[in-house]
């Protein structure tokens, strides 16, 4: 009985250091509801919690200025230029691909990780999740007043 007692201490105790090590669980989405959006109500200045901002245009355009990003892993980059988006949608949620012009200067490639929009109240947001998702980055949110 002691045995027994002594393997469920030891089992427990590694099982604690092992989850310590790292995480479970990926960084929830930031509040809000999913949304399909419609491509009008994607043409505005989408702002993130920096201050960077995203002005996506009707033909299809875009110009950004130190907007936050996800690209393959790396953690919180910002990227300024100009480029196209494109939006898409399932039958829950509408999603936001933007391809810059350029290569940003850290990574190679012009593409980002996919937005995906989300309501909350009158606010909506644009997010993609940033760096390790074993780590605690913080999600790259642009929000914009829903009209």
């Amino acid at each position: 009985m002691l045995s027994y007692r002594r393997a469920a201490l030891i089992s427990a105790a590694m099982a604690f250091a092992l989850t310590a090590c790292g995480r479970l669980t990926v960084m929830p989405p930031p509040e809000g509801e999913p949304v399909i959006l419609k491509p009008a109500e994607l043409v505005t200045t989408w702002t993130d919690a920096d201050g960077g901002t995203l002005t996506l245009k009707q033909d299809g355009t875009f110009v950004a200025d130190k907007i936050c990003i996800a690209v393959a892993w790396y953690e919180e980059l910002a990227w300024s230029g100009t480029g196209t988006w494109k939006h898409g949608s399932n039958k829950e949620q509408s999603f936001l691909d933007v391809s810059f012009d350029a290569d940003h200067p850290e990574v190679r490639g012009r593409e980002s990780d996919a937005y995906s929009a989300l309501k909350q109240g009158k606010a909506l947001k644009l997010w993609a999740a940033i760096g390790d998702p074993d780590n605690d980055y913080p999600n790259c949110v642009l929000t914009s007043q829903a009209s």
